[in-house]
């Protein structure tokens, strides 16, 4: 067994979900090697807890996706859902051999099966331990402009890395965002001004996505005013989008445009909620310095923020549901224009580095420190 798929499997059983004996495990995995498969099972059990697993493929879900019929996913929900309440904690590694694999199908039909789905997603990340992660794969290096094997060096340096390391001046993240009212942004063609009080703020260090690193709260629904330019390429649905430009007037977006116009829209208006804003969060991994079209690394990325439309978590609720949840990033680190963040009309982070004493804990200076 590869020592890197045991040490990996550790932190998943052990740091992110803390699997306890007898508790059952839902482990997803989306066209990874079954050796990790393997090595997550054997963890899971050395916790006493008793896995259980779904292999799943992208091209065969596209092809389920490209001919469903009616009432199809709902009859998929309806099992799914029986099969997740069975289950304690989940944990999802997804592979992924060519990003792209949905960028062809119709906008109506992926609509139709996320908004059947939607129930099975509600109940794992609201009454489940989980955690989500990727898998390092050729088409991920080339995400990268990386070699294989220098991505998969990161991969696993970046996943397995002492997450405790954060958990100071998270906290201290956390409770100056409990106490904070207003939200300042600025930067290259963004202006953002929004409430965050009384919402809460969670921390994220390897608890529920590997590789983590963020605090996120969310904006009182309805305080959102000003733009944003976001400088962090996405992939959404399979196709890709560059130079996301909103504007929000009470809360809601009343003007989108990227390099995609109407595809951006689209996804706008595939429910209400997903026009208004559903998490903001800051994002501090000292690894992760550069966008690679993949969320779970890029909302992680030192000195970035990610301002999401759509669905917000219970944990941290301003109310807004929707089937979207499209995590968009901007990095205001000097080599992307810079950026302020500021609270209460103080400055906290500047040019991607926290200012703040207690909070330049959370630099790359101090997380990297031997």
């Amino acid at each position: 067994m590869d020592p890197n798929y045991e040490k990996l499997a550790a932190v998943l059983t052990g740091h992110s979900t803390n699997l306890q004996a007898d508790e059952r495990v839902l482990i997803d995995a989306f066209d990874i090697p079954d050796a990790m498969v393997i090595a997550l099972v054997r963890a899971a059990r050395a916790r006493g807890a008793v896995p259980f697993v779904n292999i799943q493929h992208a091209r065969i879900g596209r092809e389920l996706v490209d001919q469903v019929v009616p009432g199809q996913f709902e009859a998929k929900a309806s099992w799914d859902l029986a099969q997740m309440e069975q289950m304690d904690a989940y944990i999802a590694v997804r592979g992924s051999y060519n990003i792209y694999e949905t960028s062809d199908l119709d906008s109506a039909k992926l609509t139709q099966v996320m908004r059947a789905m939607k129930p099975v997603l509600d109940h794992r990340v609201n009454q489940t331990k989980w955690v989500v992660l990727r898998w390092p794969t050729p088409a991920m290096a080339q995400q990268a402009m990386q070699s294989t094997e220098s991505f998969e060096e990161f991969f696993f340096r970046v996943c397995t890395m002492d997450y405790s390391r954060m958990t100071e001046g998270m906290e201290a993240l956390v409770a100056l965002m409990n106490q904070t009212d207003r939200v300042e942004l600025t930067g290259p063609n963004t202006d953002l001004r929004f409430s965050i009080k009384g919402i809460g703020a969670i921390a994220s260090g390897g608890g529920h996505n590997i590789p983590d690193g963020e605090v996120f709260t969310c904006p009182v629904i309805d305080s959102v005013e000003g733009e944003i330019t976001y400088n962090a390429p996405s992939i959404y649905q399979g196709v890709s989008f560059d130079n996301v430009h909103l504007k929000f007037k009470q809360g809601k977006i009343v003007h989108a445009e990227s390099n995609n116009t109407q595809r951006l829209n689209e996804i706008l208006d595939s429910d209400e909620g997903a026009r208004y804003i559903g998490e903001f969060a800051i994002g501090f991994n000292p690894h992760i310095l550069e966008p690679m079209r993949d969320i779970l690394f890029d909302e992680k990325m030192a000195g970035s923020f990610h301002f999401t439309p759509g669905q917000a978590y219970e944990q941290a609720d301003n109310g807004n549901r929707s089937q979207v949840h499209w995590d968009l990033v901007q990095i205001q680190r000097p080599e992307y224009g810079g950026g302020e963040i500021r609270f209460d009309g103080e400055l906290i982070r500047k040019d991607g580095l926290f200012v703040k004493p207690g909070l330049d804990k959370l630099n790359p200076e101090y997380l990297l420190a031997d």
